[in-house]
């Protein structure tokens, strides 16, 4: 028998990225979509099933499925780029950008696979920290961009998991200061008032990340994308596997484009009841962060927030304990669910807090 082979000594001692998934009736912390697509989608899904060339590659380039993204946002197809949700775009962009030798900038607390995707890759994680309200400290990133000199900077908005909107004066200014390229995570971008989107040009180093997983209810399929310049969109092609998007994928994000109104629909829907349980949220013994996504950080006050988990688990509801993360000591993220999802677990939470 052969003797057991090594990983690289850095992935050795790296912890992968979990989300506790348990058994539960009201699951409240992997910040989906509590609705499922349109009737219709799933219609048209199945028939397509049928008409797909199972014998044969799919389309490498995702044509027409980076046209209609494109149309989508005004830009071309030459603009986008898609992959197997939105953590390997963020993957592909350190293979691309990243590796031995090179920085990415992160600004912490925020959504982990930035770092853990940069590490994986052999490259190294400069890590600046947010303000004591989690607003993003623009002298630290000052600081960290003239220290680190980051081929990447991650700002990710609305910010997971505080939830909290970067404005477009504060992107710009971190657009004027970065050395590289600067990307915006925005899988929640539907959910907020204004996009990063609105900047993004062929000369301009930056880009913007999306996923189908929230807010058009597709966490399953794996479908994300990345719009930026054309010059990035052609070094991440040389880079990304051959055929790394099946064709059913690419069938099934053309097909959403076509229920965009349903998407809207559920956006609106999710933002009002997120509204509902911001407020009841603050009737308790709780600090309360603003949210611009689909999940609220909450922080009870009165009692331990690992305690408040477990208790909530207890009571089959079950949401995201985030005070392993840097910074967020004693804070829980709550996914905004259906009305009686979050009525179950308001109700369990002020039994608890009360």
């Amino acid at each position: 028998m052969g003797a057991r082979i090594a990983p690289r000594d850095d992935v050795a001692l790296m912890e992968g990225y979990h989300s506790p998934q348990v058994s539960v009736d009201v699951r409240l912390n992997t910040n989906e979509s509590p609705y499922p697509p349109p009737a219709a989608f799933l219609d048209t899904l199945a028939a397509q099933v049928r008409t797909v060339d199972w014998h044969r590659y799919p389309d490498r380039a995702a044509t027409e499925l980076r046209r209609r993204i494109g149309e989508l946002h005004g830009v071309g197809p030459e603009q986008v780029f898609v992959a197997n949700g939105s953590n390997e775009v963020l993957q592909t962009l350190s293979l691309t950008y990243g590796g031995p030798s090179r920085t990415v900038a992160v600004f912490e607390p925020t959504y982990a696979l930035h770092a853990h995707i940069a590490r994986i890759t052999g490259t190294a994680v400069a890590e600046g920290r947010r303000a004591d309200d989690y607003s993003l400290d623009l002298a630290e990133v000052r600081r960290v961009l003239a220290e680190a000199s980051p081929a990447i900077t991650y700002l990710c908005s609305p910010n997971n998991p505080t939830g909290m909107v970067e404005d477009r004066e504060t992107v710009e200014e971190v657009l004027g200061l970065v050395p590289g390229l600067l990307v915006v995570d925005e899988a929640y971008g539907q959910f907020a008032p204004w996009s990063a989107l609105e900047l993004v040009s062929d000369n301009i180093p930056l880009v913007v990340t999306r996923t189908f997983s929230k807010t058009w209810s597709m966490a399953a399929a794996r479908l994300g994308y990345l719009v930026g310049p054309s010059w990035v969109v052609a070094e991440l092609g040389k880079v990304v596997l051959p055929y790394h998007l099946d064709s059913l994928k690419q069938a099934a994000g053309c097909i959403a484009l076509d229920y965009l109104a349903e998407m809207e629909q559920r956006v609106s829907q999710l933002t009002e009841e997120r509204g509902r349980v911001d407020l009841a949220l603050r009737d308790l013994p709780c600090e309360v962060w603003p949210s611009g996504a689909n999940f609220i950080l909450f922080r009870p006050t009165a009692r331990d927030g690992g305690e408040v988990w477990q208790e909530l688990l207890d009571r089959s509801v079950l949401v995201r304990n985030c005070a392993s993360w840097p910074y967020l000591d004693g804070c829980l993220r709550v996914t905004i669910g259906t009305t009686p999802e979050d009525d179950r677990f308001l109700a369990a939470l002020r039994e608890i807090l009360t």
